[in-house]
């Protein structure tokens, strides 16, 4: 951009050499800060410039805008969207980071800012920082509480190993599986382990080893390597499909020194790859003696409960001789025959005893009996149609039949009159 002498405005700016009484050059403010703007961009160009984040926000359009200062200044930064995807790790207010930023002036508004392209944490590592931050937050999810994790298959039907095919890994997995239990199904899910793009190849492994049929247990096995190499299990996403996983991972990623977030989120962590795949599977050695040892317990208790089974019916076989159903039923029979007779005599001399008590109130009944008043000559009259007995003349009247019983016999006869008796 030239002025009206026809010189830039980078030159006019820095030329020093402009005679005070020349006519001084009138800028518009347009001028003025794009030719700023230039000449930052060109003289200053990119720096690292250290400081604090503050004031952070993200936009809809993904932009990030921060102040950084320090105790001495502040400059407005900005970090769009194109370059922010390339951080691993998340900003955060009051973080202490040094960014690579051009310098350069916001035309809109005339304030100086930085357009950020880097960022990086001071006094920790971008990989450790974003490791940190990330164990936090899915931390904060319960991803990795060991109530969540499943236990391991005491002996598994198939073994699925997701690893790469090529590595040394899965070559220290097959001997150590055909060391402890030859035979066992070993299923791969080959996969990349390192590199762009790799977590979401371990991610979906994890998802389709699910699907081969036969197998109860996972290995997610690398060998060792840097922070930087190793960084495909410390993502968020791999970390999802190990807890999405239907079945018990058990991850073996690195050296016993090394410790991702996949180990965390692990059902179980091993030190190195040969070491799962102890974890995993049991030594069909040791099973065979285990097994051995519990069928001569197994046979020594029941030896045990045979003799005490033996002992035991002994002594009932001796108790049904001592009781056996036919002497009990005789000694019942005894029993029951000598109560019979008891009970005869008692009711003989209950019968003597009231028999004779029987005698005398017959007696005594006979001669309160009507019969013996007939005896003497006296005779019970009782009307022919309802049997009432007649006690007095009224009762009867003229041409009543009548029921007259004497001592041997009865008589039917018919009233003519009755006359009153003084």
């Amino acid at each position: 951009m030239t002025s009206r002498s026809g010189r830039t405005v980078d030159e006019a700016m820095t030329d020093p050499s402009s005679p005070a009484t020349q006519e001084p050059h009138v800028y518009r403010v347009g001028e003025l800060v794009v030719g700023l703007r230039r000449l930052l961009e060109d003289r200053v160009g990119r720096v690292w410039v250290s400081g604090e984040i503050s004031n952070l926000h993200e936009a809809r359009s993904g932009h990030r805008y921060f102040t950084l200062k320090d105790d001495e200044g502040q400059l407005r930064a900005a970090f769009f969207r194109g370059a922010a995807r390339t951080l691993r790790f998340d900003l955060e207010e009051g973080m202490e980071v040094r960014v690579y930023a051009e310098v350069s002036l916001y035309e809109a508004r005339g304030d100086l800012q930085l357009i950020v392209r880097e960022v990086e944490p001071v006094g920790q590592g971008v990989l450790q920082r974003a490791f940190e931050q990330l164990k936090a937050r899915l931390g904060a999810e319960g991803l990795f509480d060991e109530a969540r994790k499943r236990p391991l298959p005491a002996i598994p039907r198939g073994v699925g190993i997701v690893t790469s095919e090529t590595g040394a890994a899965v070559r220290d997995v097959v001997r150590v599986a055909s060391d402890r239990f030859p035979g066992i199904p070993l299923r791969i899910v080959p996969t990349r382990v390192q590199g762009d793009g790799s977590e979401d190849e371990i991610a979906a492994a994890l998802g389709d080893v699910a699907d081969v049929p036969g197998i109860d247990v996972v290995l997610l096995v690398r060998g060792g390597g840097s922070l930087e190499d190793l960084w495909a299990f410390n993502t968020e996403v791999v970390v999802r499909a190990l807890v999405n996983c239907p079945l018990p991972v058990v991850s073996g990623v690195g050296h016993e020194v090394d410790f991702t977030l996949a180990d965390a989120a692990a059902d179980a962590r091993a030190a190195t790859p040969s070491a799962a795949a102890a974890l995993a599977l049991p030594e069909r050695e040791t099973l065979v003696e285990t097994f051995e040892h519990q069928v001569e317990r197994l046979l020594a208790v029941m030896r045990a409960e045979l003799e005490r089974a033996r002992a035991s019916f002994d002594r009932q076989a001796e108790g049904l001789r001592q009781w056996a159903p036919a002497a009990q039923v005789q000694a019942q029979r005894e029993r029951w025959r000598a109560a019979v007779r008891a009970l005869r005599g008692e009711i003989a001399v209950h019968q003597r005893r009231h028999g004779a008590r029987l005698a005398e109130a017959a007696a005594r009944l006979d001669s309160l009996s009507p019969l013996s008043v007939l005896d003497r000559g006296y005779a019970l009259v009782r009307r022919g149609d309802d049997g009432t007995l007649v006690r007095r003349a009224s009762q009867v009247s003229p041409g009543d039949a009548l029921s007259i019983r004497v001592a041997d016999a009865r008589i039917t006869a018919t009233a003519v009159r009755s006359d009153e008796v003084e």
